[in-house]
Parts: structure tokens; sequence; C-alpha cells
């Protein structure tokens, strides 16, 4: 590709979109993984009562929400890896055939 089309590809109106797009997801979705992780943390710090509550005979509390903590980040990744496949390289797609 020419540096002059890569140039224009760069300035076009639909480029911008699918570039806005693509952070406005990524932005989403790590604002929401911050959320939930701090909030754990906060957990941590200020309610230890809680998370000393027993759910088995050596399990406290803090252990299935440590993990819950995990599988959600795995959950996060998973919708952005749909989202990316479904809308995002179709629009690509689209956007490379134009050219």
């Amino acid at each position: 590709m020419s540096d002059q089309k890569f140039q224009e590809v760069l300035k076009s109106e639909e480029f911008k979109r699918l570039a806005k797009k693509r952070w406005t997801v990524s932005l989403l979705l790590t604002f929401v993984m911050l959320l939930v992780y701090f909030g754990f943390l906060l957990l941590v710090a200020y309610d230890k009562e809680l998370l000393q509550t027993k759910v088995g005979e050596y399990t406290t509390i803090a252990i299935p929400l440590g993990i819950g903590l995990i599988i959600f980040a795995w959950i996060m990744t998973g919708i952005y890896i749909s989202w990316a496949n479904k809308v995002y390289d179709t629009e690509v797609e689209e956007l490379k055939k134009k050219l």
C-alpha cells in the first residue's frame, strides 16, 4: 500500500469511527474490571470480618470471592473477544474491501 493511500485510510471517517468504537469498548470493559478489582481490594481493606466468614470447615468467603474475581476477568476477556470477532473484525474486513 502506498504511503498516500495509507494516509488516506488513516484520515477517513470510517477508520476514525472504527477506532473510536474499539477504544470505547476497551475502556468500558477496562473500567468495569477495575471497578470490580478495586471493590475487592476495598473489601479486603475495610471489611475483614466479612471475608473471615467461614464457607466450609476450612474455607473463608475470601477464597470464592478471589476465584470469582479471576473468573470475572476471564468472562470480560471473552466478552471482548466475542465482540471483536463478531463486530470489529467484520467492520475491518469491510473497510479493507473498500480499499
